[in-house]
């Protein structure tokens, strides 16, 4: 199971970092001053920080194989899910008015969200493989599966 979550965990890591180099590649980082983007960056590198982490001390996890890093690994992931459902929230309004615009939207580079260019499957995908390992987390930490 500690190699399953590992796993989830890294196809997740994978979309996530996809997705904010698309946010930072289409000025979401500079459409906090004008507020257009709707992604607050703390947010968005705090995710991505607690992620990060949390994936480090998973991996130091496996390999020395000690309870108190699977625990300390789900509690980062807790503020991580968090994190990542406020993300969600505030993207969906963003998507649906992509959606109602069709193809008939105008304007300059600098009215468009950044994270309007998010494609739909990799946000599924990153919130699925999430949901994943969060509960593959759960279960290692618990004991159920072996290790």
């Amino acid at each position: 199971m500690d190699i399953a979550a590992l796993i989830t965990w890294v196809v997740t890591a994978l979309g996530g970092f996809y997705m904010l180099g698309t946010w930072i590649q289409r000025g979401g980082i500079r459409q906090q001053q004008s507020g257009t983007s709707r992604l607050p960056a703390p947010v968005v590198f705090g995710h991505f920080a607690l992620a990060a982490i949390g994936l480090v001390v998973w991996i130091i996890y496996v390999v020395a194989d000690r309870t108190a890093l699977a625990w300390t690994s789900f509690c980062l992931l807790l503020p991580v899910a968090l994190l990542g459902f406020v993300m969600l929230a505030r993207w969906i309004p963003v998507h649906r008015d992509r959606a109602a615009a069709g193809t008939t939207a105008q304007g300059g580079a600098g009215t468009v969200p950044a994270e309007r260019h998010f494609p739909v499957p990799v946000v599924v995908a990153h919130g699925l493989f999430a949901v994943a390992t969060l509960v593959l987390v759960l279960l290692s930490a618990l004991g159920v599966g072996g290790s």
